[in-house]
């Protein structure tokens, strides 16, 4: 099966959006599409790796800040740069205070209680909430803020 690449144009800061709700259209009801793609750094565009122009059109039809593909597909080596992918190792332990960066608890501070370093997932207790409920949020979408560890140490002196 021949696929092509192509360029979706999309209202600047909103490349998320588009690619959850694309995301979301997808497995509801399948279509030309077989990858969406979110460079970082790159505002205002997004790139969708499609059958046909067609059919990435056909399915791009009503998703909200999509503003259309681009005339042309683009060749894999133009955008090859932009797709290398990158395994973070990230330094979270068990205990560590940590603020949560994206998501709909963006700037809640949080507890780590456990740690899938297959899945790339932590579970989290958020520190300010009345009852301590378990999240699961990915780890690129918290930064340490403080250690456990870090606190024994001053204590101690």
């Amino acid at each position: 099966m021949e696929t092509a690449i192509f360029g979706l144009r999309t209202a600047a800061n909103r490349e998320d959006q588009v690619v959850d709700y694309l995301a979301a259209k997808l497995q509801r009801a399948g279509g030309g599409i077989l990858a969406v793609i979110r460079p970082h750094g790159m505002r205002g565009y997004i790139f969708v790796e499609a059958t046909s122009k067609a059919a990435a059109e056909a399915i791009l039809q009503g998703v909200p800040y999509a503003r259309g593909l681009l005339a042309t597909a683009i060749p894999y080596e133009e955008i090859e740069h932009m797709l290398a992918q990158v395994k973070v190792e990230m330094n979270i332990q068990k205990s560590d205070i940590v603020e949560i960066i994206s998501g709909p608890f963006k700037r809640e501070h949080a507890k780590v209680m456990r740690i899938n370093q297959q899945k790339e997932e932590i579970v989290v207790e958020l520190l300010e909430a009345a009852v301590p409920i378990p999240i699961t949020v990915k780890m690129d979408a918290v930064k340490v803020i403080r250690r456990e560890s870090e606190e024994e140490e001053k204590e101690e002196k």
